[in-house]
């Protein structure tokens, strides 16, 4: 695995030693997890994993979802997509579409006219190239229209059960604001994440860090005094006075 420009655990540039070695503990993964379990009951499910739970989980339908979400609140991308797949919910029903009617379909999302022409490609190859069911493939997905390795590895994850690390602005502000990595990136925290985090987890940190991130590490002013993990954080880049 290449880690060019990554750097690992520990971290401490730009921390006062006191604050990182005197007041924190190590940083266990492990705990941090369970306690994070924990702590985002009371708030509402990442999106894709919300609509797994409801019945929308072929690999397909959650690449449709997970396009959906791009630049767009889980607020929105849930309902949106339901009602996209209230319309259309298998490739072939998708790909009779016009483009124009998925954009109506979708229109609450960010750019959706051009998720709406993705969406339809997706749809018009599943049919003419896999006999209309996407495969569980990496190389597959990354290959069709609009698909990043966020959504593609958020859908092997959930659709397929395969170990991917999904890495969207949630998971890298909170994983680098832990000081658990060290990225400048998504893709540079999904490469250090994939090479430091237990593989148990690999699928889960992001089913976590969505709501967690939303409503307790937020990008702006974190509730650092009321996070579950704040005796490990480093809180890298957060001002003292938050």
């Amino acid at each position: 695995m290449r880690t060019s420009g990554v750097k690992l655990p520990p971290k401490t540039r730009g921390i006062s030693k006191s604050r990182t070695e005197s007041s924190k503990r190590p940083f266990d993964i492990d705990v941090a997890m369970e306690r994070i379990r924990e702590a985002i009951k009371p708030f509402a499910k990442a999106a894709l994993f919300e609509l797994a739970e409801d019945g929308f989980n072929s690999v397909f339908e959650q690449l449709v979802a997970c396009i959906i979400s791009i630049r767009t609140f889980d607020e929105v991308t849930i309902p949106t997509a339901r009602k996209l797949f209230a319309v259309a919910r298998r490739p072939a029903e998708i790909s009779r579409l016009s483009v124009s009617e998925i954009d109506r379909l979708i229109g609450t999302s960010t750019f959706h006219e051009a998720k709406a022409r993705s969406i339809r490609d997706i749809a018009i190859e599943t049919v003419k190239k896999h006999g209309g069911s996407l495969p569980c493939d990496a190389e597959v997905l990354m290959g069709l229209h609009g698909v990043g390795p966020k959504c593609a590895n958020l859908v092997l994850g959930i659709a397929c059960g395969q170990g991917r690390v999904a890495v969207d602005i949630h998971v890298h502000r909170v994983t680098n604001r832990w000081g658990y990595v060290q990225a400048k990136t998504p893709e540079q925290t999904m490469v250090a994440l994939e090479a430091h985090l237990p593989k148990r987890y690999w699928v889960e940190i992001n089913r976590l860090l969505v709501p967690f991130g939303k409503h307790i590490c937020t990008g702006r002013l974190p509730h650092c005094s009321t996070c579950p993990v704040l005796d490990m954080c480093r809180q890298v880049g957060v001002k003292a006075h938050q």
